[in-house]
Protein backbone atom coordinates (compact mmCIF):
# COMPACT_ATOMS: atom_id res chain seq x y z
CA UNK A 1 0.00 0.00 0.00
CA UNK A 2 2.40 2.51 -1.21
CA UNK A 3 1.95 5.83 -0.36
CA UNK A 4 -0.23 6.21 2.88
CA UNK A 5 1.84 5.88 5.54
CA UNK A 6 2.23 3.06 8.35
CA UNK A 7 -0.76 3.92 9.79
CA UNK A 8 -3.23 2.51 6.41
CA UNK A 9 -2.01 -1.04 7.07
CA UNK A 10 -1.94 -1.33 10.79
CA UNK A 11 -5.50 -3.35 10.97
CA UNK A 12 -3.91 -6.11 9.52
CA UNK A 13 0.25 -5.75 9.47
CA UNK A 14 1.51 -8.09 12.40
CA UNK A 15 5.34 -7.67 13.49
CA UNK A 16 5.02 -11.52 14.01
CA UNK A 17 3.56 -12.61 10.82
CA UNK A 18 6.35 -10.43 9.35
CA UNK A 19 8.67 -11.87 11.19
CA UNK A 20 7.41 -15.44 10.68
CA UNK A 21 7.86 -15.09 6.99
CA UNK A 22 12.00 -15.28 7.55
CA UNK A 23 11.32 -19.02 8.42
CA UNK A 24 8.68 -19.46 5.55
CA UNK A 25 10.47 -22.11 2.73
CA UNK A 26 10.05 -20.73 -0.69
CA UNK A 27 8.22 -23.49 -1.69
CA UNK A 28 5.64 -24.15 1.13
CA UNK A 29 3.28 -27.18 -0.37
CA UNK A 30 -0.69 -27.48 1.13
CA UNK A 31 -0.78 -30.66 0.17
CA UNK A 32 2.82 -32.45 0.39
CA UNK A 33 2.77 -35.88 0.23
CA UNK A 34 -0.90 -36.25 -0.85
CA UNK A 35 -1.97 -39.39 -3.23
CA UNK A 36 -3.92 -36.56 -5.71
CA UNK A 37 -2.05 -34.08 -5.32
CA UNK A 38 -0.12 -34.90 -8.62
CA UNK A 39 -3.28 -35.47 -10.20
CA UNK A 40 -2.66 -33.41 -13.64
CA UNK A 41 -6.30 -33.67 -15.05
CA UNK A 42 -7.27 -31.58 -11.52
CA UNK A 43 -4.67 -29.04 -12.13
CA UNK A 44 -2.99 -27.17 -9.27
CA UNK A 45 -2.40 -23.81 -8.02
CA UNK A 46 0.67 -21.85 -7.23
CA UNK A 47 -0.07 -18.63 -5.54
CA UNK A 48 2.70 -15.70 -5.22
CA UNK A 49 1.27 -13.82 -2.51
CA UNK A 50 2.14 -10.24 -1.64
CA UNK A 51 1.25 -10.07 1.90
CA UNK A 52 3.97 -11.10 4.38
CA UNK A 53 0.99 -10.33 7.26
CA UNK A 54 -1.05 -12.73 6.25
CA UNK A 55 1.80 -15.50 4.70
CA UNK A 56 0.18 -18.01 7.41
CA UNK A 57 -3.46 -17.63 7.07
CA UNK A 58 -2.72 -18.53 3.11
CA UNK A 59 -0.36 -21.64 3.64
CA UNK A 60 -3.60 -22.65 6.07
CA UNK A 61 -6.14 -21.61 3.63
CA UNK A 62 -4.35 -24.05 1.08
CA UNK A 63 -4.09 -26.99 3.29
CA UNK A 64 -7.74 -26.69 3.91
CA UNK A 65 -8.90 -26.90 -0.09
CA UNK A 66 -6.51 -29.17 -0.87
CA UNK A 67 -7.77 -31.81 2.51
CA UNK A 68 -11.38 -30.69 1.24
CA UNK A 69 -10.92 -31.30 -2.79
CA UNK A 70 -7.49 -32.76 -3.00
CA UNK A 71 -5.95 -30.36 -5.25
CA UNK A 72 -2.57 -29.23 -4.99
CA UNK A 73 -2.15 -26.02 -3.35
CA UNK A 74 0.96 -23.98 -3.29
CA UNK A 75 1.92 -20.78 -1.72
CA UNK A 76 5.15 -18.41 -1.43
CA UNK A 77 4.93 -15.48 -0.26
CA UNK A 78 7.51 -12.40 -1.31
CA UNK A 79 9.57 -10.68 1.46
CA UNK A 80 8.22 -7.19 2.00
CA UNK A 81 9.69 -4.69 -0.21
CA UNK A 82 10.40 -7.70 -2.47
CA UNK A 83 7.38 -8.72 -5.10
CA UNK A 84 8.33 -7.98 -8.51
CA UNK A 85 11.63 -8.78 -8.23
CA UNK A 86 10.21 -12.48 -6.46
CA UNK A 87 7.60 -12.49 -9.42
CA UNK A 88 10.11 -11.75 -12.21
CA UNK A 89 12.31 -14.61 -10.76
CA UNK A 90 9.42 -17.31 -10.53
CA UNK A 91 7.60 -16.57 -13.60
CA UNK A 92 10.57 -17.69 -15.78
CA UNK A 93 10.38 -21.28 -14.13
CA UNK A 94 9.01 -23.89 -15.76
CA UNK A 95 6.66 -24.58 -12.15
CA UNK A 96 5.56 -20.75 -12.52
CA UNK A 97 2.46 -18.93 -10.41
CA UNK A 98 -0.69 -19.58 -11.89
CA UNK A 99 -1.87 -17.16 -9.81
CA UNK A 100 0.04 -13.94 -8.46
CA UNK A 101 -0.93 -9.97 -8.14
CA UNK A 102 -0.59 -6.42 -9.14
CA UNK A 103 -1.00 -3.06 -7.95
CA UNK A 104 -3.04 -1.21 -10.56
CA UNK A 105 -2.75 -0.33 -14.19
CA UNK A 106 1.25 0.45 -13.68
CA UNK A 107 2.09 -2.35 -11.91
CA UNK A 108 -0.30 -4.45 -14.78
CA UNK A 109 1.97 -2.69 -17.69
CA UNK A 110 4.58 -5.17 -16.97
CA UNK A 111 2.50 -8.04 -16.67
CA UNK A 112 0.32 -7.82 -18.93
CA UNK A 113 1.53 -10.81 -20.96
CA UNK A 114 0.72 -13.38 -18.47
CA UNK A 115 -2.96 -11.59 -17.72
CA UNK A 116 -5.74 -14.00 -18.71
CA UNK A 117 -9.42 -12.59 -19.64
CA UNK A 118 -11.01 -13.05 -15.88
CA UNK A 119 -14.20 -11.85 -16.93
CA UNK A 120 -16.08 -15.51 -16.91
CA UNK A 121 -14.81 -16.17 -13.45
CA UNK A 122 -16.67 -16.06 -10.30
CA UNK A 123 -14.43 -13.72 -8.57
CA UNK A 124 -15.39 -10.98 -11.56
CA UNK A 125 -19.16 -12.09 -11.23
CA UNK A 126 -19.47 -11.53 -7.48
CA UNK A 127 -17.89 -8.30 -7.59
CA UNK A 128 -20.55 -5.89 -5.46
CA UNK A 129 -19.38 -2.98 -8.07
CA UNK A 130 -17.55 -4.83 -11.08
CA UNK A 131 -16.28 -1.06 -12.04
CA UNK A 132 -13.31 -1.89 -9.50
CA UNK A 133 -12.28 -4.60 -11.23
CA UNK A 134 -9.09 -3.98 -13.75
CA UNK A 135 -9.19 -3.76 -17.21
CA UNK A 136 -7.81 -3.34 -20.24
CA UNK A 137 -10.46 -2.52 -23.09
CA UNK A 138 -12.75 -5.41 -23.10
CA UNK A 139 -10.71 -7.56 -21.14
CA UNK A 140 -10.76 -7.95 -17.10
CA UNK A 141 -7.16 -8.53 -16.05
CA UNK A 142 -7.29 -8.55 -12.43
CA UNK A 143 -9.71 -8.51 -9.62
CA UNK A 144 -8.97 -7.10 -5.99
CA UNK A 145 -9.89 -8.65 -3.12
CA UNK A 146 -8.98 -6.12 -0.79
CA UNK A 147 -10.53 -2.97 -0.83
CA UNK A 148 -10.23 0.02 1.39
CA UNK A 149 -12.19 3.54 1.53
CA UNK A 150 -11.22 7.24 2.20
CA UNK A 151 -12.74 10.56 2.82
CA UNK A 152 -14.49 12.84 5.20
CA UNK A 153 -14.46 10.90 8.56
CA UNK A 154 -17.14 13.22 10.90
CA UNK A 155 -17.69 13.12 14.06
CA UNK A 156 -21.91 13.08 14.47
CA UNK A 157 -22.07 14.13 17.82
CA UNK A 158 -20.40 17.54 16.88
CA UNK A 159 -22.36 17.89 14.02
CA UNK A 160 -25.85 16.92 15.27
CA UNK A 161 -24.69 19.96 17.98
CA UNK A 162 -24.22 22.35 15.24
CA UNK A 163 -27.29 21.38 13.36
CA UNK A 164 -29.46 22.01 16.00
CA UNK A 165 -27.73 25.67 16.82
CA UNK A 166 -29.97 29.08 15.27
CA UNK A 167 -28.94 29.67 11.19
CA UNK A 168 -27.16 26.63 10.95
CA UNK A 169 -26.21 26.03 7.34
CA UNK A 170 -26.95 22.62 7.19
CA UNK A 171 -29.83 20.56 9.47
CA UNK A 172 -28.26 17.01 9.02
CA UNK A 173 -25.47 15.10 6.93
CA UNK A 174 -27.59 14.30 4.24
CA UNK A 175 -27.75 17.79 3.05
CA UNK A 176 -23.91 18.35 2.86
CA UNK A 177 -23.59 16.72 -0.90
CA UNK A 178 -21.56 19.27 -2.38
CA UNK A 179 -18.75 21.09 -1.72
CA UNK A 180 -20.58 24.71 -1.62
CA UNK A 181 -22.34 23.13 1.13
CA UNK A 182 -19.62 21.63 2.99
CA UNK A 183 -17.73 25.02 2.78
CA UNK A 184 -20.75 27.02 4.24
CA UNK A 185 -21.11 24.51 6.94
CA UNK A 186 -17.32 24.38 7.97
CA UNK A 187 -16.88 28.16 7.58
CA UNK A 188 -19.66 28.67 9.90
CA UNK A 189 -18.65 25.82 12.26
CA UNK A 190 -14.99 27.80 12.59
CA UNK A 191 -16.65 30.93 12.94
CA UNK A 192 -18.91 29.51 15.95
CA UNK A 193 -16.04 27.26 17.28
CA UNK A 194 -16.84 28.31 20.85
CA UNK A 195 -20.19 27.78 21.10
CA UNK A 196 -19.19 24.13 19.60
CA UNK A 197 -16.85 24.06 21.96
CA UNK A 198 -13.99 23.02 19.25
CA UNK A 199 -10.53 24.16 17.99
CA UNK A 200 -11.57 24.00 14.51
CA UNK A 201 -13.86 22.43 12.03
CA UNK A 202 -11.03 20.19 10.55
CA UNK A 203 -8.24 18.91 12.36
CA UNK A 204 -4.55 19.47 11.27
CA UNK A 205 -3.54 18.87 7.54
CA UNK A 206 -0.04 17.92 8.94
CA UNK A 207 2.70 17.96 6.54
CA UNK A 208 4.81 15.24 8.29
CA UNK A 209 5.49 12.14 6.66
CA UNK A 210 3.15 10.49 8.79
CA UNK A 211 0.35 12.69 7.70
CA UNK A 212 1.05 14.51 4.47
CA UNK A 213 0.28 11.44 2.22
CA UNK A 214 -3.18 12.41 3.06
CA UNK A 215 -2.61 15.40 0.94
CA UNK A 216 0.00 14.38 -1.51
CA UNK A 217 -1.79 11.24 -2.84
CA UNK A 218 -5.35 10.63 -1.15
CA UNK A 219 -6.33 14.34 -2.07
CA UNK A 220 -4.40 14.65 -5.15
CA UNK A 221 -6.44 11.46 -6.13
CA UNK A 222 -9.73 13.80 -6.71
CA UNK A 223 -8.62 16.08 -9.42
CA UNK A 224 -7.11 13.02 -11.11
CA UNK A 225 -10.27 11.28 -11.19
CA UNK A 226 -12.51 13.88 -12.45
CA UNK A 227 -9.70 14.13 -15.14
CA UNK A 228 -9.43 11.03 -16.22
CA UNK A 229 -12.71 10.79 -16.40
CA UNK A 230 -13.60 13.52 -18.30
CA UNK A 231 -10.77 12.63 -21.25
CA UNK A 232 -11.91 8.86 -20.81
CA UNK A 233 -8.13 7.81 -19.40
CA UNK A 234 -7.50 4.44 -18.36
CA UNK A 235 -3.94 3.81 -18.73
CA UNK A 236 -1.08 6.14 -17.13
CA UNK A 237 -0.58 8.74 -19.42
CA UNK A 238 2.39 10.83 -19.84
CA UNK A 239 1.28 13.75 -19.03
CA UNK A 240 -1.65 15.37 -17.81
CA UNK A 241 -3.50 18.68 -17.65
CA UNK A 242 -4.50 19.86 -14.24
CA UNK A 243 -8.22 20.36 -15.50
CA UNK A 244 -9.14 19.92 -12.01
CA UNK A 245 -6.50 22.01 -10.18
CA UNK A 246 -8.49 24.49 -9.10
CA UNK A 247 -10.70 22.51 -7.49
CA UNK A 248 -8.07 20.88 -5.31
CA UNK A 249 -6.89 24.55 -4.51
CA UNK A 250 -10.67 25.45 -3.19
CA UNK A 251 -10.99 21.93 -0.77
CA UNK A 252 -6.92 22.44 0.26
CA UNK A 253 -7.30 25.86 1.55
CA UNK A 254 -10.85 25.00 3.10
CA UNK A 255 -8.84 22.29 5.14
CA UNK A 256 -6.15 25.09 6.21
CA UNK A 257 -8.54 27.78 7.07
CA UNK A 258 -11.55 26.00 8.92
CA UNK A 259 -8.48 24.50 10.73
CA UNK A 260 -7.57 23.61 14.37
CA UNK A 261 -4.19 24.66 13.55
CA UNK A 262 -2.51 27.87 12.07
CA UNK A 263 -1.55 26.87 8.78
CA UNK A 264 2.40 28.13 9.22
CA UNK A 265 2.78 25.63 11.86
CA UNK A 266 1.78 22.62 9.70
CA UNK A 267 5.36 20.98 8.66
CA UNK A 268 5.44 20.13 12.25
CA UNK A 269 1.87 18.43 12.60
CA UNK A 270 1.88 14.75 12.15
CA UNK A 271 -1.02 12.30 11.53
CA UNK A 272 -1.30 10.75 15.32
CA UNK A 273 -1.75 15.07 15.86
CA UNK A 274 -4.90 14.98 13.36
CA UNK A 275 -5.67 11.38 14.89
CA UNK A 276 -6.05 13.24 18.59
CA UNK A 277 -7.26 16.31 17.66
CA UNK A 278 -10.44 14.57 16.43
CA UNK A 279 -11.01 11.72 19.08
CA UNK A 280 -10.55 14.46 21.37
CA UNK A 281 -13.72 16.25 19.93
CA UNK A 282 -11.66 19.21 18.95
CA UNK A 283 -12.69 18.75 15.03
CA UNK A 284 -15.34 17.99 13.14
CA UNK A 285 -13.84 16.38 10.33
CA UNK A 286 -10.73 14.47 9.53
CA UNK A 287 -9.55 12.81 5.79
CA UNK A 288 -8.68 9.65 6.49
CA UNK A 289 -9.75 6.24 5.41
CA UNK A 290 -11.56 3.03 7.04
CA UNK A 291 -8.10 2.10 8.41
CA UNK A 292 -8.17 4.79 10.51
CA UNK A 293 -10.70 3.10 13.17
CA UNK A 294 -8.29 0.64 14.99
CA UNK A 295 -6.30 4.31 16.30
CA UNK A 296 -10.10 6.63 16.88
CA UNK A 297 -10.91 3.41 18.99
CA UNK A 298 -7.76 3.52 21.02
CA UNK A 299 -8.28 6.75 21.50
CA UNK A 300 -11.89 6.55 23.08
CA UNK A 301 -14.15 6.79 20.00
CA UNK A 302 -17.43 5.27 19.83
CA UNK A 303 -18.75 3.33 17.12
CA UNK A 304 -22.01 5.12 17.09
CA UNK A 305 -20.10 8.62 17.11
CA UNK A 306 -18.05 8.18 13.67
CA UNK A 307 -18.84 8.48 9.94
CA UNK A 308 -17.45 8.85 6.62
CA UNK A 309 -18.69 11.36 3.85
CA UNK A 310 -17.23 11.84 0.37
CA UNK A 311 -14.39 14.54 -0.03
CA UNK A 312 -16.17 17.26 -2.24
CA UNK A 313 -14.28 19.53 -4.18
CA UNK A 314 -16.73 21.32 -6.88
CA UNK A 315 -17.52 19.78 -9.75
CA UNK A 316 -20.74 19.71 -11.58
CA UNK A 317 -22.85 16.78 -10.33
CA UNK A 318 -20.68 15.61 -7.17
CA UNK A 319 -24.32 15.65 -5.19
CA UNK A 320 -23.72 11.31 -6.77
CA UNK A 321 -20.54 11.09 -5.53
CA UNK A 322 -19.69 8.25 -3.57
CA UNK A 323 -16.55 7.64 -1.49
CA UNK A 324 -13.00 7.17 -2.53
CA UNK A 325 -12.35 3.40 -2.87
CA UNK A 326 -9.81 0.94 -4.10
CA UNK A 327 -7.41 -1.34 -4.63
CA UNK A 328 -3.22 -2.24 -4.60
CA UNK A 329 -4.03 -5.51 -4.39
CA UNK A 330 -5.32 -7.18 -7.98
CA UNK A 331 -5.30 -11.40 -8.29
CA UNK A 332 -4.14 -11.99 -11.54
CA UNK A 333 -4.54 -15.29 -13.51
CA UNK A 334 -1.25 -16.41 -15.50
CA UNK A 335 -2.95 -16.82 -18.92
CA UNK A 336 0.36 -18.85 -19.87
CA UNK A 337 -0.29 -21.82 -17.27
CA UNK A 338 -2.09 -25.18 -18.65
CA UNK A 339 -5.60 -25.02 -19.02
CA UNK A 340 -5.84 -27.27 -16.20
CA UNK A 341 -3.81 -25.36 -13.96
CA UNK A 342 -5.57 -22.03 -14.94
CA UNK A 343 -9.22 -23.86 -14.11
CA UNK A 344 -8.19 -25.09 -10.86
CA UNK A 345 -6.52 -21.61 -10.12
CA UNK A 346 -10.24 -20.48 -11.09
CA UNK A 347 -12.17 -23.03 -9.09
CA UNK A 348 -9.39 -22.20 -6.00
CA UNK A 349 -10.48 -18.28 -6.01
CA UNK A 350 -14.36 -19.55 -6.00
CA UNK A 351 -13.76 -21.33 -2.84
CA UNK A 352 -12.15 -18.77 -1.28
CA UNK A 353 -15.08 -16.42 -1.57
CA UNK A 354 -17.45 -18.54 -1.42
CA UNK A 355 -16.90 -21.10 1.59
CA UNK A 356 -17.35 -20.58 5.34
CA UNK A 357 -13.63 -21.46 5.70
CA UNK A 358 -12.56 -18.74 2.96
CA UNK A 359 -14.72 -16.33 3.82
CA UNK A 360 -13.59 -16.72 7.52
CA UNK A 361 -10.30 -16.36 6.77
CA UNK A 362 -10.26 -13.42 4.56
CA UNK A 363 -12.43 -11.46 6.99
CA UNK A 364 -11.46 -12.72 9.87
CA UNK A 365 -8.01 -14.24 10.09
CA UNK A 366 -6.42 -11.82 7.51
CA UNK A 367 -8.77 -8.73 8.09
CA UNK A 368 -9.72 -8.05 4.89
CA UNK A 369 -12.38 -5.66 3.92
CA UNK A 370 -13.52 -7.64 0.47
CA UNK A 371 -15.61 -5.91 -2.50
CA UNK A 372 -17.46 -9.59 -2.98
CA UNK A 373 -21.40 -9.61 -2.83
CA UNK A 374 -20.73 -13.33 -0.93
CA UNK A 375 -19.72 -11.37 2.09
CA UNK A 376 -22.58 -9.41 2.50
CA UNK A 377 -23.37 -11.34 5.59
CA UNK A 378 -20.47 -10.61 6.91
CA UNK A 379 -20.44 -7.77 9.50
CA UNK A 380 -17.29 -5.97 10.93
CA UNK A 381 -17.05 -3.74 13.93
CA UNK A 382 -15.40 -0.80 12.31
CA UNK A 383 -17.99 1.60 11.52
CA UNK A 384 -15.95 3.08 8.98
CA UNK A 385 -16.58 -0.21 7.11
CA UNK A 386 -19.65 -0.13 7.53
CA UNK A 387 -20.12 2.91 6.38
CA UNK A 388 -18.22 2.56 2.73
CA UNK A 389 -19.87 -1.10 2.46
CA UNK A 390 -23.55 1.12 2.39
CA UNK A 391 -22.26 3.89 0.21
CA UNK A 392 -21.12 0.70 -2.52
CA UNK A 393 -25.09 -0.60 -2.23
CA UNK A 394 -26.36 3.37 -2.77
CA UNK A 395 -26.32 3.72 -6.60
CA UNK A 396 -23.41 6.58 -6.29
CA UNK A 397 -20.49 6.58 -8.19
CA UNK A 398 -17.70 5.33 -6.64
CA UNK A 399 -13.92 7.40 -6.50
CA UNK A 400 -11.49 5.38 -8.48
CA UNK A 401 -7.88 5.21 -6.67
CA UNK A 402 -6.22 6.94 -9.47
CA UNK A 403 -3.22 7.50 -7.50
CA UNK A 404 -1.86 4.01 -8.48
CA UNK A 405 -1.13 5.55 -11.88
CA UNK A 406 1.50 8.28 -10.33
CA UNK A 407 4.70 8.46 -12.00
CA UNK A 408 6.65 8.17 -9.16
CA UNK A 409 7.16 8.93 -5.11
CA UNK A 410 9.33 12.02 -5.98
CA UNK A 411 6.65 13.61 -7.65
CA UNK A 412 4.64 13.21 -4.70
CA UNK A 413 6.98 14.54 -2.79
CA UNK A 414 7.48 17.52 -4.30
CA UNK A 415 3.79 18.12 -5.26
CA UNK A 416 3.58 17.68 -1.29
CA UNK A 417 6.62 20.22 -0.73
CA UNK A 418 4.94 22.73 -3.16
CA UNK A 419 1.39 22.24 -0.64
CA UNK A 420 3.53 22.75 2.60
CA UNK A 421 5.25 25.98 1.01
CA UNK A 422 1.82 27.57 0.06
CA UNK A 423 0.15 27.01 3.16
CA UNK A 424 2.74 28.62 5.16
CA UNK A 425 3.11 31.38 2.54
CA UNK A 426 6.62 31.26 1.59
CA UNK A 427 5.09 29.91 -1.74
CA UNK A 428 2.17 30.28 -4.69
CA UNK A 429 0.02 28.15 -5.92
CA UNK A 430 1.26 28.61 -9.25
CA UNK A 431 4.60 26.42 -7.99
CA UNK A 432 1.68 23.55 -7.25
CA UNK A 433 0.77 23.95 -10.55
CA UNK A 434 4.11 23.11 -12.14
CA UNK A 435 4.92 20.29 -9.72
CA UNK A 436 1.97 18.68 -10.11
CA UNK A 437 1.99 19.03 -14.35
CA UNK A 438 5.17 19.60 -14.91
CA UNK A 439 6.61 17.26 -12.98
CA UNK A 440 4.42 14.52 -13.83
CA UNK A 441 5.87 14.72 -17.10
CA UNK A 442 9.20 14.73 -16.20
CA UNK A 443 8.99 11.99 -13.98
CA UNK A 444 7.17 9.75 -16.39
CA UNK A 445 9.89 10.43 -18.86
CA UNK A 446 12.83 9.07 -16.40
CA UNK A 447 11.01 6.03 -15.79
CA UNK A 448 10.08 5.76 -18.94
Amino acid sequence: MKGKGSKMNRTIKSAVAVAAIAAMSLGTLAACGSSTSGDDAKGKVYYLNFKPEAADQWVALAKEYTKEKGVEVKVQTAASGTYEQTLKSEIAKTEAPTLFQVNGPVGYQNWKRYTADLSNTDIYKELTNQNVALKDGDKVVGVPYVMETYGLIYNKDILNKYFALDGAKAKSIDEIDNFDTLKAVADDMQARKDELGIQGAFTSAGFDSSSDWRFKTHLANLPLYYEFQKDKVTEQPATIKGTYLPNYKKIFDLYITDSTTDRTQLSAKTGDDANSEFALGEAAFYQNGTWAWTDLQKAGMKAESVGIMPIYIGVKGEEKQGLATGSENYWCINDKASDADKKATEEFLKWVITSDTGKKALSQDMGFTTPFKTFDDVKSDNPLTEAAVEDQKSGKTQVSWNFTMMPSEEWKNKVGQALLEYAQGTGNWDAVKTAFVDGWASEYAASH
